[in-house]
């Protein structure tokens, strides 16, 4: 199954429940903001690189704040959420990939609106898009974790495990436990605003602490 097109319902649906002020966890981000990012995101190739690129980040930022200055009162906001809605052209590369390009993008947003706050709110997901949000952690994982000295294991709530990385030099290995979408954000930098067990020696979880904030 397809799990994308039901997570950006979702992401429409988080965005038109709060105001176009409401604070998201995109440090320095409003929902407008955020809205005005994935426009940009499915609409820009231009855009789109300077969210990968360095050299060009700094032109995706001022094109998400001219977006997101467009939506700062009721009717304007709700323009941009209609955008966001209506996905992108079926020409970007973003409408070619599929749940690839944005199973773990669109899951993610729809939580940073979520809990804005910072107050984690885990939900039931249905069991294909755990398995899909499972397998995206794994894949994942190694790469967001590769400058962390301390080996690592992610567990699943519900049983399943996978065995990320070994030590090096002194350190332990660390476990991470918790839901699958609770993993995928935090390796996606939000794990302050999950309900998340860590276990491993206090300079180990401080070093990966140090890369992937935990709760």
């Amino acid at each position: 199954m397809t799990w994308h097109p039901a997570l950006r319902a979702d992401l429409v649906e988080a965005l038109r429940a709060v105001p176009p002020d409401a604070p998201t966890l995109c440090d320095g981000w409003q929902a407008r903001h955020l809205a005005a990012h994935v426009v940009l995101r499915e609409r820009s190739v231009r855009v789109g690189l300077g969210l990968a690129a360095a050299r060009v980040t700094d032109v995706a930022d001022r094109a998400v704040d001219e977006l997101a200055a467009t939506a700062a009162d009721e009717a304007g906001y709700a323009a941009l959420v209609d955008r966001v809605e209506a996905g992108p052209p079926r020409w970007h590369p973003t409408a070619l990939a599929g749940d690839a390009a944005n199973l773990t993008e669109l899951y993610v947003h729809g939580e940073d609106v979520r809990r804005g706050d910072g107050t984690p709110r885990e939900r039931p997901l249905e069991p294909g898009l755990v398995e899909a949000l499972w397998r995206d952690a794994a894949r994942f994982a190694r790469l967001r974790t590769s400058r962390v000295p301390v080996g690592l294991v992610l567990v699943r709530h519900d049983g399943p495990r996978t065995h990320v990385r070994r030590p090096r030099g002194d350190h332990g290995t660390v476990v991470v436990r918790g839901a699958a979408g609770e993993l995928v954000l935090w390796l996606a930098g939000r794990g302050a605003a999950t309900t998340l067990v860590v276990q491993g020696e206090d300079a180990d979880v401080a070093a990966l602490a140090a890369r992937l904030p935990l709760p």
